[in-house]
This record gives structure tokens, C-alpha cells and sequence, in this order.
């Protein structure tokens, strides 16, 4: 088995100390643990510093920025600091995500495992993401290829996907190099989508369920655009917001009419009051035209 090299850990956080900490912990006990974990608080004010402090931990590094620029402006700050310290792997996930005591390592082995044995580089590698409860979380699901059983074996237990979220996937420097990193200015919500797709364009992804990650999230949905509440709306709109502008981007007028016409249905569907419909419909009038660009490094 190939020895993978200097991995980098990128946890972003805001206003979740008691949840970071435990992810800390978790990283702590990693039978293969990433050389270096950084931290991107997204100006919490809360006691998030004190604790991050507090830790024992040497290769721990704290980096708390003026203002909150949101999960895909800490994980762009993160993967781009990682990277210019060399880092080899970047594993990237939340701060109320933990994972199970060989869920980096496990990763780890499968990206070396699956290179050797098939002379193929996956573009990352993405762990199970489960809900408290035991049950697969339903918004931190991959995205399969058409082949995705293409190398699926007892023995190689990996399906190929084309996307999956920023809970607990490992990404390779040449994926970074080729591809940059992800974008800013999407602030929450399909950024990890696009960035996977994106980096997915040389070669899928590899699922690995045997590598384990919990999400303590308060409950257990998916993105389904029949549930946007008004306390939900923001989220939601920076979702319709981000995927629309990557669908002009990749597939033109065509992708983001039939994306409207999806999202217009399930609203229906779900019953989702008119003024919440409205600033949704806005958020994907406003992504046909925002463009943001792709940084690389």
C-alpha cells in the first residue's frame, strides 16, 4: 500500500464551539491523523477561540477571519492556505461532523488502493455521512455517474460519484492545482456541488462507505425545495442562487429553465407559500447572471 503524504485537515466554523470541540477530539484519536488541522472561524462570538485555544493539540492552527464570509469563503481560505503549505490531501468537513476513529485513513487507503489497482486517479474521496441516529444523512448524499458499479467488488466496495458535500471528502493537490478552489462568493449552500463536479471533470469521485463520519445536524432532510420555510429561505436562496448560476456556466439557458421548472414544481408540490416562492424565483433570476470566478492557484 502506498504511503499517502502530508494530509491537511480544513474545519470551518461559526458559533459552534461545543460541536468543534468534539470534532477536534474526534481528529485527535484518527489512527492516521492529518499532519496539520486548520481552523477557519468565520468571526464567531462566541467562546469558539477560547476553546480552539484550550486544546492540546501541536499541529493545530487557528485562523479567525475579520467577518463571516460564509462555508464556501472558509473553505476557499482553508484549501488555499493548506495548499500553499504543501499539503498533498486536503480532507475538508464541518464542525458538527465526526468522524469515526479510521474514517481519514480509510480514505486515505482507498484513494492509494484504487490508483494501484486500476491506474485511475479519483478525483476525491468522500466517506458515509450518517445522522445521529445511525441512518445515511439525506443531505450529504453523493452523486453517482451512470457507471457507478463499474469497479464496485467485495473486495473494492467503491462506487464512482460526481459530486458529494463538504462533509468529510478528501481532495488530492492535483485536483486542486488543475481546478482551483472553490468559489467564494457562493457563501452557503451548492458550493461543495460545484466544486466536486467541477474537479470531477478529469476523473469521478470514489464513495467509500466503510469510512464513517457522524453529522449532528438537528434533523435529518435533504435539500428538497417542497420543505423552504420562511425561517429556511435564506439558505434555500443561495442554494437556487449558486445552482443556477452553475447550470448557465455549464449548460446554458436550457439547464437553468428546466432547474426553475423543477424547483417551481416541488414549491408547488409542498404547498410553499407565495412569498417564500417569490424570493426563491428571485434568487434564480438573479444566478442566470452571476458569474463569479474560478480562482487557481
Amino acid at each position: 500500500m502506498p504511503v499517502l503524504e502530508k494530509t491537511a485537515a480544513v474545519i470551518v466554523t461559526f458559533n459552534r464551539s461545543a460541536k468543534l470541540s468534539n470534532v477536534l477530539d474526534a481528529l485527535a484519536v484518527q489512527t492516521r491523523p492529518p499532519e496539520v488541522i486548520y481552523v477557519i472561524d468565520n468571526a464567531s462570538t462566541d467562546d469558539t477561540e477560547t476553546v480552539v485555544r484550550a486544546k492540546a493539540m501541536a499541529n493545530l492552527r487557528y485562523v479567525k477571519l475579520p467577518k463571516n464570509i460564509g462555508g464556501a469563503g472558509g473553505f476557499h481560505e482553508g484549501m488555499k492556505l493548506a495548499y500553499k503549505d504543501g499539503a498533498n490531501y486536503i480532507w475538508i468537513s464541518d464542525d458538527d461532523a465526526y468522524p469515526e476513529p479510521d474514517a481519514l485513513e480509510r480514505l486515505q487507503n482507498d484513494l492509494a488502493e484504487f490508483e494501484d489497482k486500476f491506474e485511475w486517479r479519483p478525483s476525491f474521496a468522500c466517506s458515509r455521512v450518517e445522522w445521529i441516529d445511525g441512518s445515511l444523512c439525506e443531505m450529504n448524499t453523493p452523486h453517482p455517474v451512470w457507471d457507478w458499479a463499474r469497479f464496485l467488488r467485495a473486495q473494492t466496495p467503491w462506487a464512482l460519484v460526481d459530486s458529494c458535500s463538504f462533509v468529510s471528502v478528501l481532495i488530492p493537490r492535483w485536483a486542486v492545482r488543475e481546478h482551483g478552489l472553490p468559489i467564494a462568493e457562493y457563501f452557503i449552500w451548492f458550493d461543495d456541488a460545484e466544486y466536486t463536479r467541477r474537479i470531477a471533470q478529469s476523473y469521478p469521485g470514489i464513495y467509500c462507505p466503510e469510512s464513517r463520519v457522524i453529522h449532528d445536524t438537528p434533523e435529518n432532510k435533504g435539500v428538497n425545495y417542497s420543505l423552504v420555510t420562511a425561517k429556511s429561505l435564506w439558505k434555500f436562496a443561495y442554494g437556487a442562487r449558486n445552482e443556477t448560476s452553475f447550470l448557465r456556466r455549464t449548460r446554458g439557458i436550457t439547464g437553468v429553465v428546466s432547474f426553475a421548472y423543477n424547483v417551481h414544481r416541488s414549491m408547488l408540490a409542498g404547498n410553499v407559500p407565495w412569498a417564500v416562492r417569490r424570493k426563491i424565483y428571485a434568487a434564480i433570476v438573479r444566478g442566470a447572471s452571476f458569474n463569479p470566478k474560478i480562482v487557481k492557484l
